[in-house]
This record gives structure tokens, C-alpha cells and sequence, in this order.
């Protein structure tokens, strides 16, 4: 009996000393540098970069993505570097992801998200990202994405009406989406989807004229800024004022 539990002990101390040995190593194996071939940038103009996300949009609205770019070996790929070729300035609500809607992978675009996508008057934060990713990476395309049903918009409509505020910085924020409220009020159709889609064309002019970095790349044509709205219901992204660009897609992918 005190044989067998000896035996067994010592077994145990054998096997554990095991264990113990091949997690350690199989750490250091994964502290060793990788040998992938580093990530590099994909030359592309706006027009291109604006096709790759429609692209992506109408495969993920179909329900056929590709999930691109997802594996552990293509994010240390990326590790050393960025390259995106899209910035997309979005709402953060929780159902609009632009990675997954534009069925994009790691790297691909630089996502700045701020409750109702606003861009006038959103500080240094907003726009210092959206200049950090033109200026330093080379970004030629923005595309400043709306969504059908905004919160942060119909406050501001319900806001508007009752004449009241509310509490701490939401506020704020709300105050900021006001204008577009006002400049759309009076159109035909939905008041509600006609500033949704007034606040991103405000976003989207602010954007084209914001210096000193992206108003003199736009005017050259190395930059293009363009607004879109995303349909919650359908997966779809229409954009507001390029819809030749959006049909020629949209055909050659039929």
C-alpha cells in the first residue's frame, strides 16, 4: 500500500515537472519572432477603396462574406504597421459595425465611432483622428456613415420639440446634431431619415473643407470625403450623393 502511493507520487511529480516544462516552452516558442512576411501597404486611389467597400457591403448584405483577414497570423502581420484605405467615421451604436457591414479584415479601415457620427464640433478628438489617418497613413477615402433610426437624431428632433435639454454632455451632443434638424426640416418624406442623411452631408462638407490637412487634399484630389447611410433593417449602404458609383457596383456584382 505505501509502495503503490510512493510510486504514484513519484509519477505524479514526473508528469507535473512535464507539464510544467512544455508550457514553458511552448511560451518561448511564442515569444520568438514571427517569420511572416510583414504587411504592406495596397496601393489604392479613393474610387478603388470606395468600390472595395461597397463590394464588401453587398457581400455581407447578401449574406455571402468572406470574413477576410481575420486569422492570428494576419494580425501579427500587422503588427509592425498599419496600411487602412478607408476611414469611416460611424455612429456608436452597438448594431453598426463598419468591419463586419463592409466584410473587412484586420487593417483594412480606420474606424473613428462617435454617437450620431458627428463632425462639427466634436472636438480635436474627431477630427485629429480622422487627420492622423490622412496625414500619417495616407488615406485617401472618408466615408462619414449615418444609420436609418438614430438615436442620437431623434433626440434631437424630440428635443427640438418639447424645448427642453438633457442631462450632463448628452446635452452637448445632441445640441451639435441640431443644425442638421433644422436645415431638413420642411423636405418631403420622413423628417427623422431627412436629418439622418443632412447630418452626414453636414459631416461630409465640414470634412472636404477642414484645413489645414484635408481641404487642400481634397481640392488636389488625393483625398475624396463621401457620406452614406446604413439601413439597419436591410444591411445596406446607400450612399447620399455618388449613386453612379453605388449602381456600376452594384451591377457588376449582380
Amino acid at each position: 500500500m505505501i509502495d503503490w502511493w510512493k510510486a504514484s507520487r513519484r509519477e505524479f511529480v514526473m508528469l507535473s515537472a512535464g507539464a510544467v516544462f512544455d508550457l514553458a516552452n511552448s511560451r518561448m516558442n511564442a515569444a520568438e519572432p514571427q517569420k511572416e512576411a510583414p504587411a504592406g501597404p495596397r496601393p489604392l486611389n479613393a474610387d478603388e477603396a470606395l468600390h472595395q467597400l461597397l463590394a464588401g457591403n453587398h457581400r455581407f448584405m447578401i449574406g455571402r462574406p468572406l470574413g477576410p483577414r481575420r486569422s492570428p497570423e494576419e494580425f501579427r502581420a500587422l503588427a509592425h504597421g498599419q496600411f487602412p484605405e478607408a476611414v469611416v467615421v460611424s455612429c456608436a451604436d452597438s448594431r453598426v459595425a463598419p468591419e463586419i457591414l463592409f466584410d473587412v479584415g484586420v487593417g483594412d479601415i480606420f474606424v473613428v465611432r462617435v454617437a450620431g457620427n458627428v463632425i462639427d464640433g466634436a472636438g480635436v478628438t474627431i477630427k485629429g483622428s480622422i487627420e492622423y489617418a490622412v496625414a500619417e497613413l495616407n488615406v485617401p477615402l472618408i466615408l462619414v456613415l449615418g444609420h436609418r433610426g438614430c438615436g442620437a437624431v431623434k433626440a434631437a428632433i424630440q428635443h427640438i420639440h418639447d424645448r427642453d435639454s438633457l442631462p450632463g454632455a448628452i446635452n452637448g451632443l445632441v445640441e451639435l446634431i441640431k443644425p442638421a434638424v433644422a436645415k431638413s426640416k420642411g423636405m418631403a418624406g420622413d423628417p427623422l431619415e431627412n436629418a439622418i442623411r443632412r447630418n452626414v452631408e453636414i459631416g461630409v462638407e465640414r470634412l472636404q473643407g477642414l484645413e489645414p490637412i484635408l481641404a487642400p487634399r481634397v481640392k488636389a484630389g488625393k483625398v475624396k470625403v463621401v457620406g452614406g447611410v446604413y439601413d439597419l433593417r436591410t444591411g445596406d449602404v446607400m450612399l447620399t450623393g455618388i449613386r453612379r458609383a453605388q449602381v456600376e457596383v452594384k451591377k457588376a456584382l449582380a
